[in-house]
């Protein structure tokens, strides 16, 4: 046995703040010029091609060795009723559970009618802390931007372990024009032994074109929404309003990020791209034909559900 080769091993561990991801990949589906999302595969290895660069280690010998994504998410009560919602959930799971990322869910809390993540940070804290000491990770990498995580950082710099932040920043001004910006804490990356500008890596990296071009999901592989046809997977209020839902006709008016709005004759109809059946929203333009039902949401207001494109 090459102990010397042995010992220059890199044990990583990998712990996603999942609601930040999130934010981050809908940014380079939706507003980035890429308009593809951030892939898990690619991230993984991404992540070990910056451990071999900052150790000085052959990538080979950069390991994954534990890999959990924290979030709260909603109940399936409340997912059902927020069109595909269940099923992009599922798809998620499988993507996470084929690369071996552990998962770890909280409900919402339920704050006077708004739907609040709470416990998230601690919890990942303290995995990250009690398996860093357990398994011994050389590497601990945050996908992350909160600097409620400083501490769990001065913690395992005690431990010896080093700390890789990966940080977007971007700002764009939404459909509302009010300005959305994202920063990672300025107080986490000064404690973190590795502080990597995710985004100046993805725009400006031209010598690793390919390994960039590797984090995004190709387009071949996205996973498209489908229809349910296993009716008894439906709620008894759900089977209720299908069969009564008639679908109505109209063209797709305008398209922002995320989300679009229908002409109707009444009104505009909002819709979400969560509410979208058998096409991914980066595929609809303007003046596309599309069907869809009408509900209501929360406020009263008539919104469109259960929308397709009319081929």
């Amino acid at each position: 046995m090459n102990i010397g080769c042995a010992s220059s091993l890199k044990r990583i561990g990998v712990f996603y703040d999942g609601n930040y991801f999130l934010q981050v990949s809908n940014y380079y589906n939706y507003v980035h010029p890429r308009k593809r999302r951030l892939s898990i595969s690619g991230l993984h290895y991404y992540i070990r091609h910056l451990v071999s660069k900052e150790e000085n280690v052959d990538i080979k010998l950069c390991k994954i060795a534990d890999a959990h994504y924290f979030r709260c998410r909603y109940s399936a009560q409340d997912a059902s009723q927020r069109g595909n919602q269940l099923y992009y959930d599922r798809v998620f799971d499988d993507i996470l559970m084929s690369e071996g990322v552990i998962t770890h869910y909280l409900p919402f809390k339920n704050n006077f009618g708004k739907k609040e993540e709470r416990g998230i940070d601690v919890w990942l804290a303290l995995e990250a802390f009690e398996l860093a000491i357990y398994k011994q990770f050389d590497i601990v990498v945050l996908i992350a931007s909160n600097g409620d995580y400083v501490p769990l950082v001065r913690k395992l710099n005690t431990l010896g372990t080093r700390v890789m932040v990966l940080g977007w920043e971007f700002e764009y001004t939404n459909d509302e024009g009010q300005k959305v910006v994202t920063k990672t804490s300025q107080d986490l990356l000064e404690e973190v032994s590795y502080p990597v500008p995710m985004h100046a890596e993805i725009d400006g990296n031209e010598e690793e074109a390919d390994i960039v071009d590797n984090l995004f999901v190709s387009n071949e592989s996205a996973p498209k929404p489908v229809i349910a046809t296993n009716i008894s997977a439906v709620s008894s209020k759900s089977k209720a309003s299908i069969a009564t839902e008639e679908y109505q006709e109209g063209e797709i008016l305008s398209l922002k990020n995320g989300y679009g709005f229908i002409k109707h004759p009444n009104n505009n109809l909002f819709f979400h791209y969560l509410d979208l059946q058998d096409v991914d929203f980066n595929d609809l333009m303007p003046g596309d034909p599309v069907e869809f039902t009408i509900e209501q949401n929360i406020h009263g207001q008539d919104v469109a559900k259960n929308v397709r494109k009319v081929e």
